[in-house]
Order: structure tokens, then sequence, then C-alpha cells
């Protein structure tokens, strides 16, 4: 099933999700090196990666939401995105309870915004998964007649219509 927030043919959950994971996912590695080196411009490093993460999931937030009230009521897809959505909800506010306990001193975090951003990133490891498992197992965002030679999304008036398949490839 198609998502209902698309550009240019595409989800835009899809397309704006890899931001705030890979700049979270950065913060923490800048974490693991403050600690590993003691050097507090990582630190001050992570808490900047880390509200621009911020920013991303507030942004990529909205549009998983419409696509997720798209999904039949019933469902397995349903429910596997109700757990991804509120487990992500949680990712967040772990890493804003560890970006606000930094504000203070951001080149000298406290352990508990360390744990906290570990916490949030091993969650957001699992809500990655469920997220993968809705488009790659469950099709949601995904075209009805999708395949290896499926038009391009960009030719709208080549997809053909619901219950056909398509026989043409496009150059």
């Amino acid at each position: 099933m198609q998502g209902k927030a698309r550009l240019l043919g595409h989800s835009v959950h899809q397309m704006l999700v890899v931001f705030p994971l890979g700049l979270l996912a950065t913060a923490v590695v800048f974490d693991l090196i403050h600690i590993g080196t003691g050097r507090p411009l990582m630190a001050v490093v992570c808490f900047w990666m880390m509200a621009a993460g911020l920013v991303g999931g507030l942004l990529a937030a909205p549009f998983g939401w419409i696509d997720w009230t798209s999904i039949p009521k019933g469902t397995r897809a349903k429910s596997v995105g109700l757990t991804h959505g509120l487990g992500n909800v949680l990712v967040l506010l772990l890493f804003v309870g560890s970006w606000l306990l930094r504000r203070p001193a951001p080149e000298a975090p406290a352990m508990l915004a360390h744990a906290l951003s570990f916490l949030g990133a091993g969650l957001a490891l699992f809500t990655a998964w469920l997220g993968g498992e809705l488009v790659a197992r469950l099709g949601v965002g995904v075209y009805d007649d999708a395949g290896p030679d499926a038009p391009s999304s960009l030719h709208a008036a080549r997809v053909p219509s619901h219950g056909q398949r398509s026989t043409t490839a496009v150059r």
C-alpha cells in the first residue's frame, strides 16, 4: 500500500527518517569517542549532532503519523506501526533528556546523559527494524505494482491503475 504523504512519488517519512537516525547514531559515536579519549570537543560535537537529530525526528514524525493513519485497522501492519511510532517517541524523549542534561556544560556531560543516549540508540535499532518490517515485509509505503520492471514514480501517467501490472520498463 502506498504511503499517504508522498513527494515525487515516494513516502516523505521514508525520505526524512534517515537524517535523525544518522545524526543520533553519530551523536552516540561521538559520546563513545568522548568517553574513550576524554576530549571535551567530542562531547560538544555530540551535543550538536543530537540537537540536529532531534529536529530531524520532529520533522519526520508527522509524516509517519499520516502514513500510519492510512493503514487498515485490524491488520498486523497497524499494530507494528503503532509500536514503531510509540517506540520512536520514546527514542526522541530519551535523547531530549540526554540533550537537556548536557545543556549546562556540553563539554562535560554527566554519566546519566551518556546512559540516556545509549538507551535511545538501542531502542532506535529496534524501532528501525520495525520500520523495515513495515516496508519490506508488510508493504507499507510500497506501490501495489512494485517490482523489478515497475515504471518510474516520476511518470505518474505511466503508472498502471490499481490491479493492472506494468509490462513497460521506463528507460
